[in-house]
């Protein structure tokens, strides 16, 4: 007879959380998938919009968001399509969205294109900046370092002008990418991009006071090594800052103090008194830097500068519209029906560890191994998804799984819910959490 802390350990081995969505989910839950997997386990389950007051019709859209796919699910009207542009869903089946990724580009006469990188330290925001410009979250989005593993690719198509975004992992040094073991990817991948990119998007993080002042060395080299590529500086998550008058000096310091080939006229606030010489940075030109002088902190040939939040939609909207504009006379690269060159298991796993990252500590989402069991069209045209989460100690599986299964439950729905507004469709995720043997 196995003792309680063998049979705790095989509990926790065979723990799963799930989520599933749809009027028809409480009455199947039990009869699908105890056969999915076909092992002893623990079973978690949620069922999304049961939770919060109000007709659930009402409160779809105001709970998800103006875009949520519950609204279309559940029969709301939806808002006319000539007042917004209308944001592509991603196809779950990995056929279509190939043929549809090599399909011949409907684009118009006149049609023009794009190709922006998006440059920053890490989590600077790069993601959430992508996700906000295409209208739906395909790109996971944490506050830990290294969320983005390898360049991704998505796609914003309005009237004639194609904006094709290249989201690259955060620049890192040689050093730090064999320190920590990190793939070649994080290290490769925003070099490559700036190959074939015809604007980059510098993003800074200002709500960082020790990283806010200066570009970092990996940044600069890249905008020195491609200094023929026009650029544009994002201070983001302005929203964070009590002082906004700490904006004028930071954008003072990282462009030094040239924007579009003019000097700015700012007087940063430790230059007041009549007689008081400044001494920053920010204050002299671009040619003042002497070669045994002090370093480059900043990069003279930025075209614009934005301040925003990524998380607002109407700041966004001012740096699409700019986008847009900027596109030049030129065949498009993808159909109009394209939002991401992503693959849907790739985006699932992407989600998947953006959560893990949230919600786990300290290395134990880094340690997390994912493989995808099942993926598969349900008898109602719904996604079933079934990930093994696979990890090295056993401390780690009690951790994952939470008291009482809350953790792995609570995963299982955020997943759930942003798989469902990225393949407008059903989604039922089963995550099952084991011990690497």
């Amino acid at each position: 007879m196995a003792s309680p802390s063998q049979r705790g350990v095989a509990l926790f081995r065979t723990a799963l959380g799930f989520w599933q969505l749809g009027p028809v989910a409480a009455r199947e839950r039990a009869t699908q998938f105890p056969s999915l997997l076909g092992c002893q386990r623990r079973c978690v389950s949620c069922i999304a919009g049961a939770a919060f007051s109000g007709p659930l019709l009402a409160s779809a859209s105001r709970r998800y968001g103006q875009n949520s796919a519950l609204d279309r699910l559940l029969g709301i009207s939806q808002a006319d399509s000539s007042l917004t542009p209308r944001v592509p869903a991603v196809s779950f089946n990995k056929d279509e969205q190939d043929l549809l990724l090599v399909h011949h580009p409907d684009m118009p006469e006149n049609s023009r294109v794009l190709r922006v990188v998006l440059l920053g330290a890490p989590n600077a925001g790069k993601s959430t900046l992508s996700n906000q410009l295409l209208g739906r979250k395909v790109f996971p989005v944490s506050k830990k370092v290294h969320t983005t593993r390898c360049q991704a690719l998505g796609v914003i198509t309005e009237e004639e002008a194609q904006v094709i975004l290249l989201d690259t992992p955060g620049l890192i040094s040689p050093v730090k990418q064999k320190r920590h073991h990190l793939e070649l990817s994080l290290l490769e991948d925003p070099w490559k991009s700036m190959e074939s990119a015809d604007l980059v998007v510098v993003l800074v993080d200002v709500s960082d006071k020790w990283t806010r002042n200066q570009l970092s060395p990996q940044v600069l080299q890249c905008l020195t090594q491609y200094s023929q590529v026009p650029s544009i500086l994002v201070l983001n998550k302005v929203d964070c800052l009590k002082q906004k008058s700490v904006l004028l000096e930071i954008t003072a310091a990282l462009t030094e103090g040239m924007v579009n080939g003019k000097k700015l006229k700012i007087k940063p606030a430790f230059c007041s008194g009549p007689g008081v010489h400044c001494s920053s940075p920010a204050a002299k030109g671009p040619d003042t830097q002497s070669v045994g002088g002090p370093k480059r902190i900043g990069w003279p040939h930025f075209q614009e500068i934005f301040m925003l939040s990524a998380l607002s939609q109407e700041d966004v909207k001012t740096l699409k519209q700019y986008l847009l504009a900027q596109a030049r006379p030129g065949p498009w690269e993808f159909h109009s029906e394209v939002l991401t060159s992503q693959t849907p298991e790739e985006i699932c796993t992407n989600i998947i560890r953006e959560k893990l990252l949230e919600h786990l500590p300290q290395e134990v989402p880094y340690n997390v191994q994912q493989k995808t069991v099942v993926w598969e069209e349900g008898p109602s045209g719904e996604l079933v998804i079934v990930q093994k989460l696979l990890v090295p100690k056993e401390s780690h599986v009690r951790i994952l799984i939470g008291p009482k299964g809350h953790l792995i439950s609570q995963i299982a729905e955020e997943v759930g819910r942003d798989l469902m507004n990225i393949f407008l469709c059903e989604v039922r995720l089963c995550l099952s959490v084991k011990l690497l043997s």
